[in-house]
């Protein structure tokens, strides 16, 4: 099992604060186990066994527990004194009305609250409503590719490591699997069990179909800029008709989904978010492999989500950067620090060297430029520093 220190490191100065630890990501991307990870970790510091309380809500064990007061009273059965409990809650979404019955723990028993989720709106609701100011998020990710490597004991990644984490991405149980036909069966059912339950279910969608139209646009048109007129054209061009208020409906359920993620664009000039043409990231770019009928991956969009799940993991907030003359493919900032970077897959002439690097041009601030591909030579040049794509996935 492998130690995700890059979360647990984050985690583990709240480990006895009563703010509410909540961790959320995609289904299946390694929440359960950072869970039970912390937990050995409590554990190691001597807190007794009948003092933390874990519960899986995808466990037909706790199929019972439906609603606030079910939770309640199944929680305040186990708390037997005064001492401090840990209280883990896996997949909480599926408890009606959780967030009364956490505020209620929170407020009433000495206890750390741990709980996670698979869908955005789980902070968007009432549990943000009712615990405002209580709680803490750590977004969770698939494996990073030096989380891969480490997973799997590669102590010297090579090009062909890479393409093969770009092709099939980082859900860690799909490296339970031996062949790439046993590994779309699961990232299918994985993508099929997402839309399902955590869209269709959830949001009472009706055709199913048409989002999975929506998903396969997206994830066709990778790391593309996006209007809604494209699609708009495009179910035109399938013969139907998509008004603009379904389609941002359906947009707003796959990023709550954690399928997607949505990188919105940043005047460089004017300093300002800007609301449209925004671009769409896979959380895993292996579930592209479910989505595109394409028969070869678009390596250079590839590697551009990758560097932007990276950009995330590593705790940036990360923009598409406007300039008068185009764009910077990410703007990424964290306290006060920013770079900027470019991403291609090979430098292969000097047409594309021009490109890259030209996108810094009317950029004059001194903060850090790069251009990652996954070339060996170092074209760095007028202080943009290159770097290949391979080093940067992973250094620490």
């Amino acid at each position: 099992m492998l130690k995700r220190e890059l979360y647990l490191q984050k985690i583990r100065p709240f480990y006895d604060s009563d703010l509410i630890k909540v961790l959320i990501g995609i289904r299946r991307c390694g929440k359960s186990v950072i869970l039970k990870q912390i937990i050995s970790e409590i554990k190691g510091k001597g807190i007794d066994e009948d003092h933390i309380i874990y519960i899986n809500f995808e466990d037909l064990e706790y199929a019972g527990i439906k609603n606030e007061m079910d939770l309640h009273q199944y929680v305040k059965t186990g708390i037997k004194d005064d001492n401090k409990y840990y209280l883990f809650f896996d997949e909480i979404q599926n408890v009606l009305n959780f967030e009364k019955a956490i505020n209620s723990f929170r407020a009433t028993f000495n206890t750390s609250i741990f709980i996670t989720g698979s869908n955005g709106r789980l902070l968007s609701g009432e549990l943000a409503t009712e615990l405002s100011g209580r709680y803490v998020s750590f977004p969770i990710m698939p494996f990073s590719f030096r989380e891969m490597c480490e997973y799997k004991g590669i102590d010297n990644a090579d090009d062909t490591v890479l393409l093969e984490y770009v092709k099939w991405g980082g859900m860690p149980q799909r490296f339970s699997f031996g062949t790439e036909e046993e590994t779309k069966v699961y990232l299918t059912d994985l993508y099929n069990s997402i839309v399902l339950r955590d869209i269709v279910q959830k949001s009472k969608i009706k055709e199913i179909d048409l989002l999975n139209r929506i998903v396969e646009y997206l994830v066709t048109n990778n790391s593309q800029l996006f209007s809604a007129k494209s699609i708009s054209g495009f179910m035109k061009s399938e013969n139907r008709e998509l008004a603009k208020e379904t389609l941002y409906n359906y947009l707003s359920y796959i990023v709550s989904s954690f399928i997607m993620t949505k990188a919105q664009r940043y005047d460089l000039k004017g300093k300002k978010v800007l609301s449209t043409l925004e671009k769409y990231y896979l959380t895993d770019t292996g579930i592209g492999r479910v989505k595109d009928s394409a028969a070869h991956v678009n390596i250079g969009a590839a590697l551009e989500n990758i560097v932007y799940n990276e950009l995330l993991i590593r705790g940036y907030q990360v923009y598409i950067g406007k300039t008068l003359k185009g764009v910077v493919d990410f703007v990424a900032t964290k306290m006060g620090e920013k770079q900027y970077v470019q991403v291609a897959y090979l430098l292969a002439d000097e047409t594309i060297v021009k490109r890259e690097f030209g996108a810094f041009d009317e950029i004059k601030d001194n903060f850090p430029k790069y251009v990652l591909s996954m070339d060996k030579i170092d074209f760095s040049q007028n202080g943009i520093i290159h770097r290949n794509i391979l080093e940067f996935l992973l250094e620490k």
